[in-house]
């Protein structure tokens, strides 16, 4: 069995295929934040890897397929936005403001734990794009010379955090607005924090979306500045 999922070029797509539609029908069937498809996804994939002692590379070599989508994925965020175009030309200081603030947070949190915990260069710059979409991210952390796989896996996290606390951080801090919470998920969480903004209406979608691309945008240039500051 091993040495046919070795010889296999399509293992990869397949256990994440399985394992993200396993998990996206646990999802309907419960409706519980926590059950999460790409969580779900990580957990199962990572134990078959570890279960059959299959090397990583094996299934990267599988799932690179689906790599090579996430570029094109990313472009189709533009369709919700152009649906609610108006909305966004109302709105477009607020929009900027707001996703500039988000962006700027997440790389001065990251400054800072770099400070207190005293991690090397390679490790800072690899954490700075946690919060853009995968896409983006691993072109700015090979940039900087961080370490793509662990940049993927921070991104990877923070999404699925995004997705599953969301709901609770706007109850929390009784965030209402539909455009803020479009915003807040977005730039924080990206795509997969758009997913759950989609589940809660059509502007938080769109307003969300438009926040990944702005936020990357945004995150490319100042992490190469932020870059430097440690």
């Amino acid at each position: 069995m091993k040495d046919f999922i070795q010889n296999s070029v399509f293992f990869g797509v397949t256990i994440s295929l399985l394992s993200y539609g396993l998990g996206a029908w646990l999802k309907k069937k419960f409706k519980v934040a926590l059950i999460n498809p790409l969580l779900i996804s990580v957990v199962i994939t990572t134990g078959v890897l570890l279960l059959l002692k299959i090397d990583y590379s094996v299934y990267e070599k599988g799932a690179s397929i689906l790599t090579y989508m996430l570029t094109p994925a990313t472009v189709c965020l533009a369709i919700p936005v152009y649906e609610q175009l108006e909305i966004l030309k109302k709105n477009k200081g607020a929009i900027l403001i707001g996703v500039a603030s988000g962006v700027v947070t997440s790389l001065l949190l990251i400054l800072i734990l770099a400070i207190v915990f005293k991690i090397g260069h390679s490790n800072y710059v690899t954490l700075l794009p946690k919060s853009v979409t995968t896409a983006i991210g691993m072109e700015i952390s090979a940039g900087l010379s961080g370490y793509v796989p662990l940049t993927v896996a921070a991104i990877v996290i923070t999404g699925i955090l995004g997705n599953v606390i969301g709901e609770l951080v706007f109850k929390l801090f009784r965030i209402t607005h539909p455009i803020a919470k479009g915003i807040g998920l977005g730039t924080s969480a990206h795509v997969v924090g758009t997913a759950k903004a989609v589940e809660l209406g059509e502007i938080e979608g769109a307003m969300s979306s438009l926040s990944v691309v702005i936020a990357g945008i945004m995150t490319v240039v100042a992490a190469i500045g932020f870059s430097y500051f440690y």
